[in-house]
């Protein structure tokens, strides 16, 4: 198993996935992110050997609580449309071998998945609410991704449906 931290979770992935903590990557922070102000980038990138190409962004609420779940929606929209925007210069550009491979497996997929890994505290109380409805929060989603993936996924630690990595 291949082994990833985003924010204090641990992702445990297949050892025969391409995965990538995009936001870490010397080619977004060094080039992309630099082109101008406001350009967001998604967590991690993940390219199984089936050609699907997994697109993740990571919230983990337990501890600070957010204030706007209206807005969450739209953030992903823009991360993961910065993020694909920025796969094929990428592929051709970038100078760590790892991000190029990676970027190069994105390009040749078959199909986008979206994911969001949502943690929010388990019990809902004044200090720490659970102030986003998952179900809400993936309509949103998969009303501005339609073009990319019609069927992104909201998951925490407790609901993976499904999916083929584990998160701790």
């Amino acid at each position: 198993m291949q082994l990833i931290d985003v924010d204090g979770l641990c992702f445990e992935f297949p050892d025969d996935w391409k995965i990538g903590k995009y936001d870490d990557w010397s080619f977004y922070r060094n080039q992309v992110s630099r082109m101008w102000n406001g350009i967001k980038s998604l967590d991690l990138l993940a390219a199984d050997p089936n050609k699907t190409t997994w697109l993740i962004e990571v919230k983990d609420y337990r501890t600070n609580s957010r204030t706007k779940p209206s807005d969450l929606g739209e953030e992903i929209a823009h991360k993961v449309f910065d993020t694909l925007a920025a796969i094929i210069p990428a592929k051709i550009h970038a100078t760590d071998s790892n991000e190029q491979q990676l970027a190069r497996a994105i390009s040749t997929s078959h199909e986008l998945r979206v994911v969001l890994h949502l943690e929010q505290p388990a019990k809902h109380s004044k200090l720490r609410p659970r102030a986003i409805n998952p179900a809400d929060v993936q309509q949103k989603i998969r009303q501005l991704l339609k073009p990319v993936d019609a069927h992104a996924l909201v998951v925490e630690m407790e609901e993976m449906r499904g999916l083929a990595w584990h998160v701790s």
